[in-house]
C-alpha cells in the first residue's frame, strides 16, 4: 500500500467512524429526546419519564460514552495504520 493510499484509507476509517458515532448521538439526543418522547414517557427512570430522561441527561451521558468510544477507536486506528504517538 503506498502512502497516499494509506492515508485515504485512514481518512476513510476516521470518518467512518465518526458517522457512526454521531449517528449514535443523533438518534438518542433528537430521537429519543425529541421525537420519541411521548411513547418513550410511558417509562420512568429514576422516577422521571423516560423520554424527559433522555432529552435532559441521556443525550449528554451518551456524549460522554461516545468521547471515550472515539478516543479508543482512535487509539485502534493510529495503530493499525501505524501514525501511533510513541
Amino acid at each position: 500500500m503506498t502512502l497516499e493510499e494509506s492515508r485515504a484509507a485512514y481518512w476513510k476509517a476516521n470518518l467512518r467512524l465518526l458517522a457512526i458515532l454521531l449517528t449514535i448521538w443523533f438518534v438518542v439526543s433528537f430521537g429519543f429526546g425529541i421525537l420519541l418522547s411521548q411513547p418513550l414517557n410511558a417509562f420512568s427512570l429514576g422516577g422521571y419519564p423516560l423520554g424527559f430522561w433522555f432529552a435532559q441527561q441521556g443525550s449528554i451521558y451518551t456524549f460522554i460514552v461516545l468521547i471515550f468510544v472515539y478516543a479508543w477507536r482512535m487509539n485502534v486506528l493510529d495503530r493499525k495504520f501505524d501514525v501511533h504517538e510513541e
